[in-house]
């Protein structure tokens, strides 16, 4: 009599993984409210008991998507000088990646309207993207030429990756690359120093 084969272990990172892409998709795709732990699961082929298992709940589950949405680090590394010209790059170049782009822009503009969602979406990329990139801009107003860079960013790879606007499709790469850069060298750079305004004396009733 010949025993059973031993059964393979479960792969834990690997079925981790498999979740987190399948909950990215549908996340995406139907936005935090249209969608379930059980169609997600299905999706990734494990149970919802194995998906709560991994992180607890629905609301878990979306946080850890959120975070690898926005876990790569690299655009805020290396050569400050080239920082507008990483993130023209990053956003012209890559093609492979159009389609993981496309579920993050969605993920963004689909489960945003959840207002718990919106909490966990905002503060996710303020830590991961708004505060490093803050952190290598120089001069006044750091915060809000940060929060622009990363707006004109996200708003041209929408408009170009999500609804393909025809003019950006149609237009040269390497004129976007150049109009693109420029947009965001400004931006880093900050405000021009400028010259305090002349004071004027006051004039006097009566004179000429």
């Amino acid at each position: 009599m010949t025993s059973d084969p031993p059964k393979r272990g479960r792969n834990a990172a690997a079925t981790r993984d498999a979740i987190l892409h399948s909950a990215l998709a549908a996340f995406s795709h139907h936005g935090y409210d249209g969608i379930g732990v059980r169609e997600i699961a299905q999706a990734a082929g494990v149970t919802a008991v194995l998906v709560n298992r991994y992180f607890g709940s629905k609301e878990e589950l979306f946080s850890a998507v959120v975070e690898l949405a926005f876990a790569d680090s690299s655009l805020f590394q290396g050569d400050r000088t080239l920082l507008a010209q990483r993130f023209a790059s990053e956003i012209m170049d890559k093609k492979e990646k159009d389609a993981e782009r496309s579920d993050v822009l969605l993920l963004l503009l689909r489960s945003a309207p959840n207002p718990r969602a919106a909490d966990i979406l905002r503060d996710s990329f303020a830590r991961n993207c708004e505060r490093p990139l803050k952190a290598l801009l120089q001069g006044p107003r750091a915060s809000e030429r940060a929060a622009m860079i990363l707006a004109l960013a996200t708003g041209f790879q929408f408009f170009r990756t999500v609804i393909g606007t025809k003019a950006l499709a149609d237009a040269s790469g390497a004129d976007l690359f150049d109009d693109l850069t420029a947009m965001f060298q400004s931006l880093i750079d900050g405000p021009a120093v400028r010259p305090p305004p002349v004071r004027r004396g006051r004039v006097k009733s009566g004179d000429s």
